[in-house]
């Protein structure tokens, strides 16, 4: 039996920017065949065994003809595969989706159409250009700007569509501005009409250029503006000046390497997306629970005597959910550690304890094993029994410190830390280009766990690869491992949180003398 596809539009760029439904039918795909147009952050809501195929065009070369990506779609299909077809913006505004349609609908092959939001308008918003406007405009018009001089002329009335409509948007035609500014003043337009060309819209890579019809094509070859981009024609193009939002928002124009488990990821991913980034997912660590008998041992002989420890140290946010994971899992009651003083090390891992209604006393200062020696060092006293429950990756000194000051120490094994990372040709090339702008490192085994990573990808020295990246440490212990791996520290949270490493970003950008002036 054949299987399904779908004609997706993918949006502009910005992953977010994907309909509910379109990613849903990215989540259910056996085969996603995608463009360079589409953001490869949507490959990650793949299903486990999914294969993608690329089949996206270069100015200068075509990976694969139009045809070859039709019939690659009706041969999927015929393996009763479920396929998703991912095109940048919306697949029916110069999409080429009447053609793969068309070939589907010939075989009997079952299809739908997935709208998409087009880069016509969502890029020109990104640059704070809306296409209508009461005052300038009330109507606008989408052309295709990629075709040679002789087919855009055979395909456009220039006679006609110079005065159609208030607004002209070409898309793809920044090899051929000289010629549509030249055809529009030719038919009609003034000179000092605005102009605006809009390169990877709504990316960590957006730029704008404006100028007018009678001096864009010079300002385009001034600034080496290269393709793709959307360009605007039209009164509607002056709004910028007041309406550049985007630009304004504090970590705009940089891609940030995430690190962490995604299981963590997700506060610092949207504190990225909500200030102006583009985070770029790339978890190398994630953590599971204990898989061998003597750890296992060990959790059960911590959780048998939770009534009798006086201290329960909790270090780390995942401490305390894998703590009462195995609470539930071994059937055990949070009032047994009634008569024990809960103490959180930073404010992230008193949330996570709040969430399960525990108000646990927190350090405030040096957010780290040693802030909690100088915060308890009095009442710590001989004989007292401590239980410590925290990942197989943990630092000895803590619980090396608390037997040295005499008291017994249970430590509970109760999560352990796995390497992740599957090859990803798209971050090699972003790393190679200078793509990713910084890199995030939230522990010390994420330092150390993406070198690996790298290196499993053929890279000979990873640490090289990363030396036009900024990197970002959330703590001094982090930034020592990776300053001990060979990597150069250029920014360290004041605190080891995310908030705080966010910060030192948003700093970071606004300091930069590359960043485009709002």
């Amino acid at each position: 039996m054949a299987g399904k596809v779908y004609l997706v539009g993918a949006g502009p760029g910005d992953a977010r920017l994907i309909t509910i439904k379109g990613k849903e039918c990215i989540e259910k795909a056996d085969v996603v065949v995608y463009d360079r147009l589409a953001s490869p952050r949507l490959l990650r809501w793949m299903k486990p065994g999914a294969e993608k195929v690329y089949v996206g065009k270069l100015p200068d070369r075509h990976t694969m003809k139009q045809e070859q990506i039709n019939q690659l779609l009706v041969d999927f299909a015929l393996e009763g595969k479920t396929v998703v077809r991912l095109k940048g913006g919306d697949p029916t505004i110069f999409g080429r989706v009447g053609e793969e349609a068309e070939l589907l609908y010939r075989h009997g092959i079952m299809y739908e159409i997935v709208p998409g939001i087009t880069s016509a308008i969502s890029v020109p918003a990104y640059a704070g250009i809306p296409v209508t406007h009461r005052d300038h405009a009330s109507s606008l018009s989408i052309i295709t700007g990629h075709e040679s001089p002789e087919k855009l002329d055979r395909m456009i009335q220039w006679d006609k569509v110079t005065h159609a409509t208030g607004t002209l948007i070409f898309m793809m035609g920044v090899a051929k501005i000289g010629y549509i500014s030249h055809q529009l003043m030719k038919h009609g337009r003034p000179p000092e009409t605005p102009v605006a060309l809009i390169r990877w819209g709504t990316r960590a890579e957006q730029d704008t250029l404006t100028g007018t019809l009678a001096d864009i094509e010079d300002r385009v070859m001034a600034a080496d503006f290269q393709p793709p981009a959307v360009i605007v024609v039209g009164e509607v193009v002056l709004q910028r000046e007041h309406l550049k939002w985007a630009e304004r928002l504090p970590l705009f124009g940089k891609r940030i390497l995430v690190t962490r488990a995604r299981s963590q990821a997700s506060s610092l991913v949207s504190q990225i997306e909500e200030l102006g980034g583009e985070p770029y997912e790339f978890p190398v660590i994630e953590t599971v629970m204990p898989s061998k008998g003597e750890g296992l041992a060990g959790i059960q002989e911590a959780l048998d005597k939770l009534a009798t420890y006086d201290w329960v140290f909790f270090t780390s946010v995942n401490g305390v959910e894998f703590f009462f994971r195995h609470l539930k899992e071994h059937g055990r009651d949070i009032r047994s550690l009634a008569s024990a003083r809960i103490v959180a090390v930073g404010p992230a891992t008193a949330d996570a304890l709040g969430n399960y209604g525990i108000y646990a006393e927190v350090i405030k200062e040096r957010y780290q094993a040693e802030g909690l020696i100088d915060a308890y060092g009095p009442e710590l006293q001989p004989g007292q029994r401590v239980l410590l429950p925290r990942g197989d990756l943990a630092r000895r000194w803590l619980p090396e410190k608390l037997m040295e000051m005499g008291l017994h120490v249970t430590e509970a094994v109760i999560y352990e830390n796995v390497l992740c990372g599957e090859d990803d040709d798209e971050l090699l090339k972003l790393l190679q280009d200078g793509g990713i702008h910084a890199v995030t490192f939230t522990s010390s085994s994420t330092v150390t766990n993406l070198l690996k990573v790298l290196k499993g990808m053929g890279v000979a020295e990873p640490a090289d690869l990363l030396k036009d990246s900024t990197i970002a440490c959330i703590g001094p212990l982090t930034a020592q491992t990776a300053e001990e791996a060979g990597l150069h520290v250029s920014l360290l949270a004041e605190e080891a949180t995310v908030d705080s490493l966010v910060k030192a970003l948003c700093v970071w950008n606004e300091n930069d003398p590359r960043r485009l002036t709002p």
